[in-house]
């Protein structure tokens, strides 16, 4: 025999577990607070641009095959850029005591498209040092790449700065929080459902016709004799009656 469940049923079982979805949702926010804020270390970011061009006499005029050819040779830059070239004299510049490996997963270089503007961005544990990468990177490709590629035609247009007040990229405490309870209340849910599944104890009458399918004859309802008493206690026609009872 298939079974069914009904909405009405799936509410109810929701109901009966909600004080275990709000533990579960309550621990997975307040953890993800806690993890988010005391231990996880802020990292910040800082980038620069800078715009490439092949070198040109003056004699030369600016047209669409040298423009398309430059921007082909975008990714060649981006490659170079993050390449121990240029990485391990940025480390030796700013005495950083990491390898290149390292200092090139802190950095992330891309370009707008059909663009030749190259964008430069740092990740740091100090904003300060990100600036000061980002900008040493972006000079070192300034010094390097007429040696490399025989291009002499670089120009920084932004430098890296530092604000007053630098905001961390991450972690996002209340975004991680959102995530911990919606997160929460699914794993609250879901385990409610699982414990109503695998819980096959018999409460009601229509878990004995589902379960057994036998047909429900009767009901044994539970009687609470301290308040039957009480109640008959209190009657007063029982009052009298008991007394002419004890009377005669």
């Amino acid at each position: 025999m298939e079974e069914t469940i009904s909405l009405k049923e799936l509410f109810r079982t929701l109901k009966k577990r909600l004080s275990l979805i709000i533990i579960i949702t309550a621990i997975a926010t307040a953890t993800s607070g806690i993890v988010s804020y005391f231990v996880l270390t802020p990292i910040y970011q800082s980038s620069t641009q800078i715009l490439v061009n092949q070198s040109k006499s003056d004699q030369q005029a600016l047209n669409v095959g040298e423009v398309q050819t430059n921007l082909q040779l975008i990714n060649t830059y981006n490659v170079i850029i993050k390449s121990p070239a240029i990485l391990d004299k940025v480390i030796e510049k700013e005495n950083l005591e990491i390898t290149a490996g390292v200092l090139n997963e802190l950095v992330t270089v891309g370009s707008e498209q059909n663009s030749q503007v190259v964008n430069i961005t740092v990740q740091n544990e100090d904003p300060q040092k990100a600036a000061a990468i980002a900008n040493s990177i972006a000079s070192t490709f300034k010094e390097e790449i007429s040696t490399i590629m025989n291009v002499d035609n670089v120009s920084i247009l932004t430098q890296a700065q530092v604000g007053e007040n630098p905001s961390p990229i991450k972690p996002q405490p209340l975004l991680n929080m959102a995530i911990a309870l919606i997160v929460g209340v699914m794993l609250g849910a879901g385990l409610a459902f699982l414990l109503e599944y695998l819980d096959n104890t018999i409460k009601l009458e229509q878990d004995i016709e589902n379960h057994l399918g036998l047909p429900v004859l009767g009901a044994i309802t539970t009687i609470d004799m301290d308040s039957e008493v009480k109640e008959q206690g209190n009657n007063p026609a029982f009052t009298r009656t008991r007394g002419e009872s004890v009377g005669s």
